[in-house]
Order: C-alpha cells, then sequence, then structure tokens
C-alpha cells in the first residue's frame, strides 16, 4: 500500500462509514484515487459461466450501488465487479445510520435496505460503461412491491442488454422478509420468471443466485436442488450474515448483515458444502471475509471458480486487489499448479 493511499484511508475512517463511503465512489468517479498497476497473467485466466476472466477477484455488489464509478473500477485489476442491488424504483432505503464499522473485527455491518437510484438511472450508465469491463448487475426488490419475484425479472428485462450476468439477491438481511424468498416453492417460482425474462433478451447472459450464509445443510440441499432445476449458471456464497458471535467492536449488537473477517470460515464452509452437492455442474463465487490471497486461495480450493471483495477494501484499499493476484500466483507456484483451474477444489474436504 502506498503513502497516499495510507493516508486517503486513514483520512476516510475519521468520517461517518457512509459519507466516507460515497467520497471515496466519487473520488474514484472522477479520477482521483491513485489506482494500482493491474496484474495480468495467463495463469490468473478463469472461464466462470462461460465469461473468460482475466483474473477471478471479483468486485462485490454493494459498493457502487448505482454504477456511478465504472470508469475508475475499469482501472483497477478487477476480473469482474457486480453492481447494484438495483430495484424497479428508486428507493432511499433504510434510515441512517445504516452503516457501521468493527474496526477490531475488520468487518461492518450494514443495513442499507436496497437504496438505489431506480432501474432506469442505473441501465443509463450500463449503457455507457466503458469498453472491456467485465460488469454484472445484483437484481433486488422494492420493499413495498406487492410481487417482489416480478421485480427481478423486470430489471433484467430494462438492464439486460447491457451486462455481461446478473445475480438473484434473495439473501439480504435489510428487507423484510426477502429471505423468506429463499424457501424452495418461492426460489423456483422466482427463478421461473427470472430464467423467462432472460430468454427473452437477445444475447443470453449467465445468471447466478446469491444465497445467505446462515442456511441449515437441508435448506442448502434444497437450494441446490432448485439451482440445479432452473437451469442456473451459479450460486454465489455468501452473502451478509445476522449470526454475531465472537465479536470484540463497540458497534457489533448494531441490527443489519455482517461482512468482513468474521464471515470466513462460515462462507467458506457453505461454499464447500454447495461444491459438494452441485458436483461441478453449477460455477461457484465465493465471497466473505477475503482479506487476502490465502483467503482467497482457500475459497478456490474449497471449490470457487472465482472471488468477491468489499470490506476487505475499507480497510487495505483498492491496491489489496493487485496483492491478492500477485499473492495466487506465488501460492500456485507453491503447490506446483500451473494455472488457476488446477487449483478449484482440491481442498474442498477439508471445510466440510
Amino acid at each position: 500500500m502506498s503513502l497516499i493511499e495510507a493516508t486517503g484511508l486513514a483520512l476516510l475512517r475519521r468520517l461517518d462509514p457512509e459519507t466516507a463511503h460515497g467520497l471515496a465512489l466519487r473520488a474514484l468517479e472522477t479520477g482521483l484515487v491513485p489506482l494500482p498497476a493491474p496484474v495480468s497473467s495467463p495463469r490468473l485466466r478463469i472461464s466462470v459461466a462461460g465469461l473468460d476472466l482475466p483474473n477471478p477477484v471479483g468486485l462485490a455488489a454493494g459498493i457502487d450501488k448505482n454504477a456511478t464509478a465504472l470508469r475508475g473500477l475499469s482501472c483497477v485489476g478487477f476480473g469482474f465487479v457486480e453492481l447494484g442491488a438495483a430495484t424497479p424504483r428508486p428507493q432511499y432505503g433504510n434510515t441512517r445510520p445504516r452503516l457501521f464499522r468493527l474496526r477490531e473485527d475488520r468487518a461492518v455491518i450494514n443495513r442499507f435496505g436496497f437504496n438505489n437510484d431506480g432501474v432506469a438511472a442505473i441501465q443509463a450508465r450500463l449503457a455507457a460503461r466503458p469498453k472491456g469491463l467485465i460488469a454484472g448487475l445484483n437484481l433486488g426488490a422494492n420493499k413495498d412491491s406487492a410481487d417482489r419475484a416480478a421485480d427481478f425479472a423486470e430489471v433484467l428485462r430494462l438492464c439486460g442488454a447491457h451486462l455481461d450476468f446478473a445475480t438473484v439477491n434473495v439473501s439480504s438481511p435489510n428487507t423484510e422478509a426477502l429471505r423468506d424468498l429463499q424457501g424452495p416453492e418461492a426460489l423456483a417460482a422466482l427463478l421461473t420468471g427470472v430464467m423467462q425474462a432472460r430468454a427473452e433478451l437477445a444475447r443470453k447472459i449467465p445468471v447466478f443466485l446469491k444465497i445467505a450464509p446462515d442456511l441449515s445443510d437441508a435448506e442448502l440441499g434444497a437450494i441446490a436442488e432448485v439451482a440445479l432445476a432452473a437451469r442456473l449458471d451459479g450460486i454465489i456464497a455468501t452473502n451478509t450474515t445476522t449470526a454475531r458471535q465472537g465479536l470484540k467492536s463497540a458497534s457489533a449488537g448494531e441490527k443489519g448483515g455482517l461482512s468482513g473477517a468474521p464471515l470466513f470460515e462460515m462462507s467458506t464452509r457453505v461454499l464447500a458444502k454447495l461444491s459438494h452437492l452441485t458436483a461441478g455442474k453449477l460455477s461457484l463465487i465465493g465471497v466473505g471475509g477475503v482479506g487476502n490471497a490465502e483467503q482467497a486461495y482457500a475459497k478456490l480450493r474449497a471449490g470457487a471458480c472465482a472471488v468477491q471483495l468489499y470490506t476487505a477494501l475499507v480497510y487495505d484499499g483498492l491496491s489489496l486487489v493487485s496483492r491478492i493476484n500477485e499473492g495466487l500466483l506465488d501460492l500456485l507456484d507453491r503447490d506446483g499448479f500451473t494455472t488457476l483451474s488446477e487449483a478449484i477444489g482440491t481442498d474442498r474436504t477439508r471445510w466440510l
């Protein structure tokens, strides 16, 4: 990490977390952020649900909800980025404060509640995205919608022409009863509508499902069955957790979804179980607590084809992306793998 980046992060941490988030995005949008040199190697290239990624390190949804910083994000060195969540109509989300740093735990709690500018504004920005940026959109539903399942399909219909992939998000804990859509019957009905919307697009794009980490083995098994039956392309494991065990920070009791370092083991176990349940029939993306190359590598060896970051960027800055990719090359050398794909799933049983 450069001195400029370290100083910038220190200054941002003195501000209210949501204000700091907004300023960081604005700086990225306007080119005021010093960007690290991307790491490029054919050994890091990976195919995920038909997407040819230059490296496996992606940006998780929630950082750039409104697709306002696409130009800056295209220069950071991510293998892919996920934007949103987007809902059909604009919504403010939950009242502030709704974002909390847990420094002692290297974690964050958020209860944003799908705050975003709405699909029309986001669609226009996606239409003008930089060439070469592999971008997807997290699909959401308005909290006051009469038909939340239909909202997901509507967002995909409107934005699908400008996307490389889409993610069905039924796992945010911050919209009342949203996680109820993870039940087998409700999920099957929702995915039927989403896949029909995809069929109407001129260009077929992969559709992923993002799930919660707070699921029993039986619930995971049911979700895997529904995902396979719906012919989804993959699963993103996982979203934030409502668990609070072992936290040290003063804000640990805040309501919302917990992300960051405390989520690593829980989310990686869910990932490994899904890898076992789906037996290579679905692409898996591991997210939750990735803060260094060793943790990214662990998720890949547990069964992920790629990983995503969010909270670690708050503490370690955008240069973390390059550091992880450099570290992955070293780890491949250490273990005698020529390419990244050779390492996927090779340590899954340790997490089962």
